[in-house]
């Protein structure tokens, strides 16, 4: 064999070795993924456990190459700060409720839940899913370098109260616990709106600081001990009657994903919103008995009191766009599909 053959093989050899350690380092770098991803919900509370089916499931469908650790409710940060943990990179996802930050954007109002609006939580889905609402909540959080993948749609969130609301016109005068949309309409109800973290409305209620509050689903509320400080429950809970929490990533580590792993969140995400919303239902008939059973007064408001009054939630529907182009353009793609429902 020549040195000149030698030499050749030799470049063809490191070539090969070259190619095959480029293609075994990219073919690692798929490999494993690890992310870091805070919720909403305290441990071991039902929705935090459906959170936990969520990521198992992510991991079911890479075959266990994307990993994410779960952490509950302000165990990384507090609930007020993720929004602007993740777009740092300081963890890579979030489940949150886009209402938190609806001050800030004013689209978050709308995407997270529309007060007297959507009576059945498939409404709502459907509004993401066929309505191009997906497509538009993709658009409020691009700016902050954030990116949605999907939302968890669910029913009602009632309102807790420590007097009895029989009637839309008791809640004038009351202090209460409400965020995002809620505040703004709540607020032209006559009710003094304090926007207290989820982790603090149990205190809240308990000394006083308000009168009525929200906070979640009457399960995750009644795991929470709110029948130990709030005597009345209010159904249909008119300020949230349903709702969409939502999964966020960090834009440039959502990007760094192959396609699988960008699937298998969407895929992941459609399964945990379905399934949340039929364990609610179910969960909710047996969960309204231990209510009564702990002393609680379940007071249900009238439709026509409802109907009744959502002219004025709409009017503050159009206030709490801010004249916010998207805002605007997300509630009356919302209005349209709600019209389509016979719901206006």
């Amino acid at each position: 064999m020549t040195s000149l053959n030698r030499r050749n093989i030799c470049k063809t050899l490191g070539l090969g070795l070259a190619l095959g350690l480029g293609l075994a380092t990219s073919s690692f770098a798929q490999e494993a993924v690890t992310w870091r991803m805070q919720s909403l919900w305290d441990p071991g509370t039902t929705p935090q456990k459906f959170e936990e089916r969520f990521v198992q499931r992510v991991s079911e469908l890479t075959n266990g190459r994307f990993k994410i650790e779960l952490f509950a409710a302000g165990q990384i940060v507090p609930a007020a700060q993720m929004f602007d943990a993740v777009r740092g990179g300081a963890f890579q996802m979030m489940k949150t409720f886009d209402g938190y930050e609806a001050g800030k954007i004013p689209a978050f109002a709308f995407t997270s839940t529309v007060p007297f609006g959507f009576p059945e939580p498939e409404q709502y889905e459907a509004w993401f899913y066929e309505g191009g609402g997906l497509q538009m909540a993709k658009e409020a959080y691009a700016p902050a370098g954030l990116f949605y993948i999907a939302p968890t749609v669910y029913g009602q969130e009632p309102i807790h109260s420590k007097v009895a609301i029989t009637k839309i016109s008791d809640l004038a005068g009351k202090k209460g616990r409400f965020v995002g949309l809620a505040s703004s309409v709540m607020g032209a109800f006559g009710v003094s709106v304090s926007p207290i973290a989820t982790a603090e409305v149990y205190s809240a209620l308990d000394k006083g600081v308000v009168d009525i509050a929200d906070r979640g689903d009457l399960t995750a509320n009644y795991e929470a001990g709110l029948a130990e400080v709030a005597k009345h429950v209010v159904l249909p809970g008119v300020h949230q009657p349903t709702t969409a929490t939502s999964y966020v990533a960090n834009r440039a580590a959502y990007d760094r994903l192959p396609t699988e792993f960008k699937t298998a969140l969407e895929t992941a995400a459609k399964e945990t919103s379905k399934a949340l919303r039929e364990n609610i239902r179910q969960q909710d008939a047996a969960v309204l008995a231990k209510y009564r059973e702990k002393g609680v007064t379940i007071h249900n408001l009238d439709p026509a009191d409802i109907r009744e009054n959502r002219a004025k939630a709409v009017e503050a529907w159009k206030a709490a766009t801010k004249d916010n182009a998207l805002a605007k353009k997300i509630l009356d793609s919302q209005m349209d599909f709600m019209k389509k429902q016979g719901v206006l």
